[in-house]
């Protein structure tokens, strides 16, 4: 008995030292390309166009489309979202600042940008994986799908827009803030 372990124990050994090395490899991408969101989001966008034009051409995998989207949804949400959501907050005693003699906090996403893309990405992958097997494309009529899904949206996103102005939050910050007032010149010679 000890020896058919053994034996199973050796044949695994070089899928596990494969599986090690092509973390270590995927991790070292993977931190190179935190510093480039613009490149990052243009190959989440390729994988994207790859992924439709798949369910485009095999005119199908519409259910797989819309769970996509759902979860696309949910990331967004996240993504929309403080860290600590001021209603909860508001519970507490602690507020965000309405005043400006009140304390600056700065905006905190729920779900930072890299995990964002990096989830979308992962989710466009997945899903195109999942339309190389029959058995997920289930007849639908993608019509329907697709106006749930913008309602859902919508309604969502109406939601989220109504929290922001409520509590007065922008969850994009564009560029480095500048102050109005008077400008200092000096002159060098």
């Amino acid at each position: 008995m000890e020896g058919v372990r053994g034996d199973a124990a050796a044949a695994m050994a070089p899928i596990a030292k494969w599986r090690s090395e092509f973390s270590k490899v995927f991790q070292l991408y993977l931190d190179k390309s935190t510093p480039l969101p613009l490149q990052r989001w243009l190959g989440t966008l390729v994988v994207a166009a790859i992924y439709v034009l798949r369910v485009y051409y095999v005119q199908g995998f519409y259910v797989i489309s819309y769970g996509l989207g759902i979860y696309v949804l949910n990331l967004l949400i996240g993504f929309l979202s403080p860290k600590v959501d001021p209603e909860i907050e508001a519970l507490d005693g602690a507020f965000l600042p309405t005043k400006e003699s009140d304390e600056f906090k700065p905006f905190i996403r729920r779900l930072p940008e890299f995990k964002f893309w990096y989830a979308i990405t992962k989710a466009f992958a997945v899903a195109f994986l999942l339309t190389f097997f029959s058995v997920f494309d289930v007849p639908v009529f993608w019509p329907v799908l697709l106006c749930y899904w913008i309602v859902l949206f919508i309604l969502t996103m109406k939601r989220q827009i109504t929290h922001m102005i409520k509590y007065k939050y922008v969850p994009f910050n564009i560029g480095k803030q500048t102050y109005g007032g008077k400008k200092s010149h000096v002159a060098r010679h």
